[in-house]
């Protein structure tokens, strides 16, 4: 069996209707780490996740995992049953990983409780708010304690108080031991992440820690109060009132820019004029 540090893919392609949705992705999950996956709507987010748990057939590359039973799979809808109450979704997530009753009992504690769904166990899953449902998921999601969490977008949609919950959560399942990756659209929560896999199309734009990401755009990131006139005009793009704008053949800036947004942004646009570049 590869060592923990191993977990992840090699050139992993994912092909759906003969169109590929992952082009050769090398990722891994380091234990006690927790690695974010950013991208817009089609970037491969799910598509990854799901090759990773097993869920999605793979066209080329490797993908090494733990025992399916040693992973932890949260969907993007959750996970929970909304016809079975919340104890009952705990009870039947543990007899399908052969859980003792004495260990379900502790680990239902030890879970529901700080999540706020200690009180709530004859309630069913349908009726919970979108944040408790999200907090519900998570925790059948680790309730065997797996080596490996996969959570696709569990945030999305989610309240700021419950987010914060969330990712209270995920930090302390990464502190004790788990390698954790998951998904995410706000990259104001992939900056608490130890490392951000970037992506856009399948293909990777970057990946590393955040800081890491951020200075591997080429060129420097300025603002401006409107948007720039001419060719500037297309590497532009607004943050609240605020223009970003991006100059590719500028030096560095030290002024506290770019920030993971505004990186990711512009390695986008790069991606975007090598594609344009190489159709000439």
């Amino acid at each position: 069996m590869p060592s923990e540090s191993a977990w992840g893919a090699v050139g992993l392609t994912v092909r759906l209707a003969g169109r590929p949705v992952l082009d050769a992705v090398t990722i891994d999950i380091p234990r006690g780490q927790v690695t974010a996956v950013v991208g817009g709507d089609g970037a491969g987010k799910t598509s990854l996740l799901g090759a990773l748990a097993g869920r999605v057939p793979i066209a080329d590359g490797t993908v090494t995992m733990p025992p399916k039973d040693e992973v932890g799979f949260q969907p993007s809808a959750t996970g929970v049953w909304h016809d079975l109450t919340v104890d009952e979704n705990v009870e039947f997530v543990g007899s399908a990983y052969g859980m003792s009753s004495k260990l379900l009992s502790d680990r239902k504690e030890l879970l529901l409780g700080p999540a706020g769904l200690g009180n709530v166990g004859d309630r069913l899953g349908g009726q919970l708010s979108g944040g408790m449902r999200h907090k519900l998921g998570f925790c059948l999601a680790v309730l065997p304690r797996p080596r490996v969490l996969l959570l696709d977008e569990p945030s999305t949609g989610v309240d700021p108080v419950s987010r914060v919950e969330l990712w209270r959560m995920v930090a302390e399942a990464a502190a004790a031991g788990t390698a954790v990756l998951l998904s995410t659209t706000y990259l104001d929560e992939a900056e608490r992440a130890h490392r951000v896999l970037a992506l856009e199309d399948g293909v990777v734009l970057g990946f590393g820690t955040p800081d890491e990401v951020i200075s591997s755009i080429p060129g420097s990131i300025t603002t401006e109060q409107i948007r720039p006139a001419g060719p500037e005009s297309e590497r532009a793009w607004r943050r609240g009132n605020i223009f970003r704008v991006w100059n590719p053949s500028a030096q560095p800036h030290r002024n506290g820019l770019p920030d993971l947004e505004d990186a990711v942004i512009a390695l986008m646009l790069a991606r975007a004029e090598q594609r344009g570049s190489g159709n000439d």
